[in-house]
């Protein structure tokens, strides 16, 4: 088997940040680098001195597939200057988590694994997401000495697959909000692949009409599945930045939340919300920060 290497010139990147900020589950971190399933090909990555290495097991005529995945020609020092200058919070959190950057993952994929993120954290959804994987995916090819390396199961085979079958994946209550929007999308009831050229309400709307989607999990898919940047998904750790940074000693409803994150973060809010998010979840956590 022939192992297809490349080496890509990166500035202000960091992977181990990005790959394990919770925007995808499939990654997992090992002393020879990172390992995952990107279009459907087992990839490894490793980063260092400025440069990311990349290998495959599959034939990579080019590696724009990758690029876009990793999206290395987005000019980040550009989308951090437009971010507030006046929010000590968010740039903090720059300052705790340089080179963190936004994925763009395969929408169907992106979407099945946040309908199975309710109310779990991360390390559970990698392990639903790896049970789902390699009971209904496809085996692909890995260097010798690799562990197995599934596909993620495409809609239309999740919709084939029973709801105890789900739950053997650990799903628990997502298991028929999983198989339901498989079913929908294998029905023509949807079309992952002309929401992007909707506006980002549009798309946000198409996405709620599927069972299990919520206004969390419509933004994640649409900032990371989609790449819409002003997609602000809030889950607990969020809500918790704003109230503790944003709103202190004050309750705010929702629409005033929604018009203050439009307002205040502009149109590049999701790369404001994912250095928030990994800021609070893993630095102001780790400190014990009340």
């Amino acid at each position: 088997m022939n192992i297809v290497h490349a080496d890509f010139a990166v500035e202000n990147y960091d992977l181990p940040a990005t790959l394990g900020s919770g925007q995808a589950f499939g990654w997992r971190c090992g002393p020879q680098g990172w390992t995952g399933v990107v279009n459907g090909r087992w990839v490894r990555l490793r980063a260092g001195g400025g440069r990311i290495a990349a290998e495959t097991a599959a034939p990579a005529a080019d590696w724009q597939w990758l690029r876009h995945y990793l999206q290395l020609d987005v000019n980040l020092p550009e989308i951090l200057a437009a971010f507030p200058s006046d929010d000590a919070a968010l740039q903090a959190a720059v300052r705790a988590c340089p080179g963190l950057r936004l994925l763009r993952q395969e929408p169907w994929e992106c979407l099945a694994c946040f309908i199975c993120s309710s109310s779990k954290q991360i390390v559970q959804i990698q392990q639903i997401t790896a049970l789902l994987s390699r009971r209904f995916g496809e085996p692909l090819p890995v260097p010798p000495g690799e562990e197995p390396a599934y596909s993620f199961p495409g809609f239309a085979r999740l919709a084939d697959v029973s709801e105890s079958d789900l739950r053997e994946c650990k799903l628990g209550f997502r298991a028929p909000y999983l198989r339901g929007t498989a079913q929908k999308l294998a029905a023509g009831e949807g079309d992952l692949g002309r929401l992007a050229k909707l506006s980002l309400d549009e798309a946000r709307a198409e996405l709620l009409k599927l069972p299990g989607v919520g206004m969390k999990i419509a933004d994640c898919v649409l900032l990371f599945g989609y790449g819409f940047p002003e997609a602000f998904p809030v889950d607990v750790w969020i809500m918790k930045a704003l109230r503790r940074h944003y709103f202190p000693r004050r309750s705010v409803t929702p629409a005033r939340l929604r018009r203050f994150i439009r307002s205040h973060f502009g149109p590049r809010a999701g790369y404001a919300q994912q250095y928030l998010f990994h800021y609070m979840r893993v630095i102001e956590n780790a400190r014990g920060t009340k």
